[in-house]
C-alpha cells in the first residue's frame, strides 16, 4: 500500500529531514516553484496569502524543481537567498525536487493521483504549445507553479493550475472552505 502523503520523507531547503506530517492540522498549498519562470513573481503573491492566512492554518510549501526549461538551475542555497532577497520569502520551502518524468519524488506522485486534473489547466497548455514547448502530458504537472491543495486531514482536495495566481477568486475560495472544515 502507498505511504500516506503525510508520511513521505522530505528535506527542508536547509537539509533538515521533514515530511507533510509536520504541519498536520493545517491547509496545505503545495506549490512547485522555480527562480527563472515567467511565472516567478507569482513568489509575492504566495507569500502574501501566506501572510495573511497563516494564522487561520494555511501553509504554503515551495518545492523547487528544474524540470521545466531549467528554469530552476540553482543550488538549495542560491534558491534560498533567491526567495529571501528578491521575494522576502518566509514560507517553508523544501530541497529541489523531481515533479516530472521517470523520476517524479513520491509526494507529486501521490498527489497528481489523487487529483489528476487541474482546475483552470486548459489555457496554459495551449499557451506553451504557442511558445513551441511540448507540455507534460496529462495528468503530470504541466509547469512551475501548479498548485495543489490539501486539508486538515491531509486529503488532497485542489489541483490549480500553474497560472491560477494567489489572489484568483476560486483558489482564494478553496482555502477558505477549507481553512473552515
Amino acid at each position: 500500500m502507498a505511504t500516506a502523503i503525510q508520511d513521505i520523507p522530505l528535506t527542508t531547503l536547509d537539509g533538515t529531514p521533514a515530511s507533510l506530517g509536520d504541519h498536520a492540522g493545517k491547509v496545505l498549498l503545495v506549490v512547485n516553484v522555480a527562480s527563472k519562470c515567467g511565472l516567478t513573481p507569482q513568489y509575492e503573491g504566495l507569500e502574501k496569502l501566506y501572510r495573511e492566512k497563516k494564522d487561520a492554518g494555511l501553509e504554503v510549501l515551495g518545492f523547487p524543481a528544474n524540470n521545466f526549461n531549467g528554469q530552476e538551475p540553482g543550488s538549495e542555497d542560491e534558491i534560498r537567498q533567491f526567495c529571501s532577497l528578491t521575494y522576502d520569502v518566509t514560507f517553508p520551502m523544501f530541497a529541489k525536487i523531481s515533479v516530472a518524468g521517470a523520476d517524479v519524488h513520491p509526494l507529486y506522485q501521490q498527489l497528481v493521483a489523487a487529483q489528476p486534473v487541474a482546475t483552470g489547466e486548459g489555457p496554459m497548455r495551449e499557451k506553451l504549445v504557442g511558445f513551441g514547448i511540448e507540455p507534460n502530458p496529462a495528468p503530470g504537472i504541466l509547469w512551475n507553479f501548479e498548485k495543489f491543495l490539501v486539508g486538515r486531514d491531509g486529503q488532497v482536495i485542489g489541483r490549480f493550475s500553474p497560472d491560477t495566481t494567489a489572489d484568483d477568486a476560486g483558489l482564494r475560495a478553496a482555502i477558505d472552505a477549507a481553512l473552515a472544515a
